[in-house]
């Protein structure tokens, strides 16, 4: 599989349930009866929002057939036998596996290590 690097550092933040979209270029949201979970570039996160910062996303190049299986899985294990936790999204198109900010190139060996291209 071929992955690529986004250049931006991420953040997970969390909001109330009710609170406003941020407008940007990459992000991703997720609305429940609990919160507002958002993948945001680090620099949109307001002060005193709840949040985990340093993230890097590496992307799968898609798009990615709705048929194929264990694409996830292909990507998680390699990460999970090398210890680095992950953070993942879906799109209609492809999927993200976001990791540390710390840990990209221990996440890059073992992901290059399991079969896996990286640029």
């Amino acid at each position: 599989m071929l992955l690529t690097t986004l250049p931006q550092t991420l953040s997970l933040w969390k909001l109330a349930p009710d609170a406003s979209l941020p407008t940007t270029e990459f992000f991703c949201a997720i609305r429940t009866e609990q919160e507002l979970s958002l993948v945001t570039d680090d620099a949109l996160v307001p002060e005193g929002v709840e949040c985990e910062r340093g993230w890097t996303a590496l992307k799968v190049e898609g798009p990615l057939d709705f048929a194929l299986t264990g694409i996830l899985a292909a990507l998680a294990m390699p990460l999970a036998e090398a210890k680095i936790p992950i953070f993942a999204l879906s799109t209609f198109d492809t999927d993200y596996i976001l990791v540390k900010s710390d840990r990209l190139a221990d996440a890059i060996a073992a992901l290059k290590q399991a079969g896996h291209a990286v640029r």
